[in-house]
């Protein structure tokens, strides 16, 4: 954990540091990214506190590469179509490009038609899309799916998945929460539709899922509420009631998770590797390690 903390630190102090306006090199490679909030690039005037994972990839990254989120709040793989965001990706693909595509925390909403697909079927249409188009303009498709939520139920009925947790409480009464030690996972059959696309279309897939899972239930109940959305009433003028949100990233979050999936990409994907900071050691620099 101590090492975790020193990196991120250094990950940010990364991201923050002024920049030179250069050329970019003519092999620049850039890594488009699109989903949904958990990935979106979020406000940072004021002391706002939550980010989305791809809004800190970069951090982790080195070389000829830069990345462009377009990933947006409240997207599912049918309404990033519908509305045109798609298009608006495809028109600036270039050879060599890579895509990175994670939805499923806004298609499992079937109560919203403008939102909700069904694994197997809309959903697994839309990613085949992707992949589809992505390919036609010279890219490199990476499937993944969703970001674990933070759900520690303090009950699991034996061989049945739990559903999402209950209302959230208010922040006042953050101390007096109580929850399980289980983690449980809520996305269903959204969670293996990625995977069998990507297995169909013989596309590089990453398991966020398992891999944020992993690592939240090795947190645990208390320290996990560290990475997410969780801020205490009277801490920050954005949210001078306090928050309690298990789906959101917080900027430690947020770092953590976006350099898990930079390993796991890197793991997957030969030719992204290259592109990955090497993981720090301590007194080191580089993104933080697991």
């Amino acid at each position: 954990m101590k090492k975790i903390i020193t990196s991120v630190i250094a990950s940010i102090a990364l991201s923050l540091a002024p920049t030179a306006f250069a050329a970019e090199p003519a092999d620049t490679v850039t890594v488009f990214m699109i989903g949904d909030s958990t990935m979106a690039n979020k406000p940072t005037d004021s002391d706002k506190q939550e980010r989305g994972w791809g809004q800190l990839l970069a951090t982790h990254l080195q070389g000829p590469v830069k990345v462009d989120n377009h990933a947006r709040n409240g997207q599912s793989s049918l309404s990033f179509i519908n509305e045109g965001k798609w298009d608006a990706v495809v028109e600036k693909i270039r050879p060599g490009d890579f895509v990175i595509i994670q939805f499923g925390h806004n298609d499992e909403k079937l109560n919203k038609p403008s939102r909700g697909t069904t694994p197997g079927g809309t959903f697994d249409a839309n990613l085949r899309r992707f992949v589809d188009e992505t390919r036609a303009k010279g890219g490199r498709p990476i499937l993944m799916n969703a970001i674990v939520r933070r759900n520690f139920p303090l009950s699991v009925e034996p061989g049945k998945e739990a559903g999402p947790a209950g209302p959230e409480k208010k922040a006042s009464a953050m101390d007096s929460i109580q929850e399980g030690d289980i983690l449980v996972d809520t996305h269903g059959l959204w969670r293996d539709a990625p995977r069998n696309v990507a297995q169909l279309m013989r596309v590089p897939f990453v398991d966020m899922n398992t891999v944020t899972h992993k690592y939240i239930q090795e947190l645990g109940p208390i320290e996990s509420r560290k990475i997410y959305m969780w801020i205490p009433a009277g801490k920050f003028e954005f949210c001078p009631d306090g928050k309690i949100d298990n789906t959101h990233l917080n900027i430690y979050g947020a770092t953590v998770i976006s350099r898990l999936a930079a390993d796991a990409i890197a793991a997957e994907v030969p030719d992204f590797a290259q592109y990955v900071r090497p993981c720090c050691k301590e007194g080191g620099k580089g993104g933080c390690c697991k």
